[in-house]
């Protein structure tokens, strides 16, 4: 069985193929990358794969029994689109099945919503191909949170406009164990899976963090408005407006959903504390 996965010079679409070469070995994945050299270290076959270039999917799905679609980065109708080149050019190599990583969220009332619109019309999109499939609702990555601490060290604390909110949190090491197994086991076909962990407030997240990395962090909490501004200043208006609207929706409850994981992957999902230690002891920089 040929197992292809999108995007893995990112750090989810690598995560899944360390996964899947843990389940079926070297042999039987092939990674897909719009730049190849940027995933040779993973080990396996790598080809090359621009979502805006359907030809490059007709040439990457050859002989391919199913594909792991990661859901791209890019402007959200430019995505709809892109995702389209991926799913045509799997029916057009007999490609049986495809997995899809979408994303929960609201799907309007904040600004990260217009990215969760074009994730359900990619979901439709997949459900109607014609081939099996399985979609696996994303929750809000942790690493981010861990890569962001020295940053949070140097400020003494973390600051978003999440409030009290709770957000289930996953990893993508998580991610990657659930979607190997769901591109592999059948009995996961036509499932939609909110791939989350337990839901935690900040306060809380902070609390994980300071027992793994004996820090001091305390949580404080701004306005929608205050953070977006800041935001937009560091990260520029389109990265600026969604991450604001990310913690908006946790703010809104958009983010504690109830969790299928298990149903997914065939065991609990970590903790958040459990999470960051995972992290730490994959990157020891602290």
């Amino acid at each position: 069985m040929k197992i292809a996965v999108t995007s893995t010079s990112g750090k989810l679409g690598a995560s899944i193929v360390r996964h899947l070469i843990d389940e079926i070995g070297k042999e039987q994945v092939i990674g897909i990358a719009r730049t190849p050299e940027k995933a040779t270290y993973l080990g396996v076959e790598i080809i090359k794969g621009d979502y805006n270039n359907k030809q490059d999917f007709d040439v990457a799905l050859k002989g391919v029994d199913a594909v792991l679609l990661v859901s791209g980065m890019d402007e959200p109708q430019k995505r709809i689109i892109q995702h389209r080149n991926v799913i045509e050019a799997a029916k057009n190599n007999g490609v049986k099945k495809i997995v899809y990583t979408s994303i929960i969220g609201a799907e309007e009332n904040n600004a990260f919503s217009p990215i969760v619109q074009t994730n359900r019309q990619t979901e439709k999109d997949i459900r109607n191909s014609g081939l099996k499939w399985v979609i696996g609702r994303n929750g809000i990555y942790i690493e981010p949170d861990l890569e962001y601490l020295d940053t949070y060290i140097k400020e003494g604390e973390i600051r978003n406009c999440a409030s009290d909110g709770k957000c289930t949190y996953t990893s993508r090491e998580e991610l990657g164990y659930a979607y190997a197994k769901m591109l592999l086991e059948d009995k996961h076909n036509g499932n939609t899976y909110n791939l989350v962990g337990e839901g935690i407030s900040q306060t809380e997240l902070a609390e994980s963090i300071n027992k793994v990395y004996t820090t001091n962090l305390v949580y404080n909490s701004v306005s929608v408005k205050d953070y977006a501004i800041e935001r937009k200043s560091d990260l520029g208006e389109f990265m600026g407006t969604i991450i604001a609207g990310i913690y908006e929706g946790i703010k809104n409850g958009a983010n504690d959903v109830p969790s299928d994981f298990e149903k997914a992957a065939g065991r609990s999902h970590k903790s958040a504390l459990e999470m960051v230690k995972t992290f730490k002891s994959m990157n020891t920089l602290f």
